[in-house]
C-alpha cells in the first residue's frame, strides 16, 4: 500500500511543479484529469485483441473507473474537510 501512495504523491508533485503565473491549479487539474483518463484507457485496453471487443466492454469499464474515482474523491474530500485548517492555510 505504501508504494501506491508513493506513486500518487510523485504524480501530485509533478502536477504542483506545473503551477505558474500562466497555469493555475484549475488548468493543471484539468490536465491531470485528462492524463488519468488517457492512461486509464490505455490500461483498460490491455488484454483485448480487437478494438471492437474493447468497445463492447466500454460501459463496464466506464462504470468501474467512475465508481473508483467517485470513492477516491469522496474519501479525499472527507479528509480535506476534517483537516481543513491543516491543509488550507488561509492568510498564512
Amino acid at each position: 500500500m505504501q508504494a501506491f501512495y508513493h506513486r500518487a504523491d510523485a504524480v501530485i508533485e509533478l502536477a504542483n511543479g506545473q503551477l505558474s503565473p500562466t497555469s493555475h491549479s484549475g488548468q493543471v487539474g484539468a490536465s491531470l484529469l485528462y492524463a488519468a483518463a488517457r492512461y486509464s484507457a490505455s490500461v483498460a485496453s490491455i488484454g483485448f485483441v480487437k478494438g471492437d471487443d474493447l468497445r463492447k466492454e466500454k460501459e463496464d469499464i466506464l462504470d468501474f473507473y467512475t465508481k473508483q474515482y467517485r470513492q477516491m474523491l469522496s474519501d479525499n474530500l472527507d479528509d480535506y474537510a476534517q483537516n481543513f485548517d491543516k491543509y488550507i492555510q488561509v492568510g498564512k
